[in-house]
């Protein structure tokens, strides 16, 4: 075990190291999620319902709440071998510049092609379309991370891959969906007219930027009428929370390995993924009554779910036939003023996480954009990595949170999560470079009007 004075910039873990299974951690909670419902019936929803939207073995593990780990199949560990394992970062340059005693540590995720963590679970969920006989699959994405991802999952496995892309951030990050396109996507403005749900809401929001919400209705459209096609999702999803808890296993391994124990674990939450993957081992360490940590969830006051939304079954999409979730949620009827962090625009949560949340075991917290972008461009200067927006929310967590150690004189140590670079961001660096950047907070007038419309179940 070395001395804290001999840790590293970074810490790697050897191949060997890499995790040979996904770590589930429902299987460590006594009270469960809720289940899902169908959104006609509302009685829970089915292996063979869940099948018929998304490949089947995807949606035992999305049911799965009684098995701890799940072993990840070869291929897929094969793949990840290109990026993984990943660095854990200690932030000494950010610790000096702060002044603070804390000691900061980041899992850096955007050293990959797709440039964010989001291809841990594309490439499980293209394995299994593939290993399932199916021609190709359909998904959203808001910022684009997601839709990189899975186009280049797809394209690993010959798989076709059409994405239903937020029109708002179709627009402002023309290049991330020039990066799908040359891996064979094909890439669609949400809300559009090439579905019956695109052309409905266009129809009651004219001129709408779009939401996570729309595309994931126009992608499940897409899936259900075209023969060989299921839908994948980015987040939100308990499965997708599994495979991103390849982020949370390497980061426990990598700190153990130098002795390290973090007092506060931090994560930007949008859907839940990147944030549930980080957390997964230090929450079941928690629910084993094992150790204890802080955990802290970071979310855009524009789309505040954990902080302002309420805990109830919702539509998981704006055109209201996916099944029901119980989550936090300000309602999928709610579209996001068009901030610049596009992955971090859906109206709930994860309902693991959600279930956490409701227990007192997940803290929240939000944040606006200029407070964001101001954490991202001092983290750029002092680290060297231009951070995606999304993960400036955690970074902007993280400095307050050694701010307040070094108010108090406590040596914590905290760790975050880096999920993705920011070069494809850059027209919302460029406006906050220019002092154009918008703030907006939704009025509680505003997500009443939206809640108000929660499915009676």
């Amino acid at each position: 075990m070395a001395k804290n004075n001999e840790i590293p910039y970074k810490i790697y873990l050897t191949e060997s190291e890499m995790p040979e299974a996904w770590y589930n951690f429902r299987a460590d909670m006594e009270k469960k999620p809720a289940p899902l419902l169908d959104p006609k019936t509302h009685q829970p929803a089915t292996l063979d319902m869940l099948s018929q939207v998304f490949c089947r073995e995807l949606a035992e593990q999305e049911l799965n709440d009684t098995d701890r780990y799940i072993p990840i199949p070869q291929e897929i560990r094969d793949f990840y071998r290109m990026s993984r394992p990943s660095p854990l970062v200690r932030a000494y340059c950010l610790e000096k510049q702060l002044g603070t005693p804390a000691k900061i540590y980041y899992k850096f995720e955007g050293n990959n092609t797709s440039g964010s963590h989001k291809l841990n679970s594309a490439i499980a969920q293209a394995y299994y379309a593939k290993k399932q006989g199916l021609k190709g699959v359909t998904t959203e994405t808001g910022a684009g991370q997601w839709g990189t991802a899975l186009s280049m999952a797809c394209s690993y496995f010959d798989l076709d891959c059409k994405v239903f892309m937020v029109k708002v951030s179709y627009e402002q990050k023309p290049f991330r969906r020039e990066v799908m396109r040359t891996y064979g996507a094909s890439v669609t403005p949400s809300p559009s007219e090439t579905t019956e749900i695109g052309k409905k809401i266009l129809a009651e929001h004219p001129g709408t930027g779009g939401s996570l919400g729309c595309a994931v209705s126009e992608a499940v459209e897409c899936a259900v009428t075209n023969e060989g096609y299921r839908y994948v999702l980015g987040s939100v999803l308990n499965q997708v929370v599994l495979h991103q808890s390849v982020i949370g296993l390497e980061t426990k391994a990598a700190l153990e390995k130098y002795g390290i124990k973090p007092d506060v674990i931090i994560g930007c939450a949008g859907g839940g993924s990147n944030l549930g993957g980080l957390i997964a081992p230090f929450v079941g360490e928690r629910l084993r009554g094992e150790a204890d940590y802080r955990l802290l969830a970071v979310e855009p006051a524009s789309c505040p779910s954990l902080t302002r939304g309420k805990y109830a079954y919702d539509y998981a999409d704006t055109g209201m036939i996916c099944p029901l979730a119980k989550m936090y949620t300000i309602g999928a009827d709610y579209i996001p003023a068009p901030n610049h962090a596009g992955g971090l625009r859906y109206h709930g949560m994860n309902t693991a996480l959600s279930e956490l949340h409701a227990q007192g075991i997940l803290e929240a917290v939000s944040y606006q954009q200029t407070e964001v972008f101001a954490a991202a461009e001092q983290f750029a200067r002092i680290e060297g990595i231009l951070p995606a927006p999304e993960s400036s929310h955690a970074i902007r967590a993280a400095i307050d949170e050694a701010m307040k150690c070094k108010e108090t004189g406590e040596e914590k140590t905290i760790v975050f999560g880096l999920t993705g670079t920011g070069y494809f961001d850059l027209a919302g660096y460029a406006k906050y470079n220019d002092g154009e950047l918008q703030n907006y907070v939704p009025t509680d007038e505003e997500l009443a009007k939206s809640l108000a419309k929660l499915p009676q179940v």
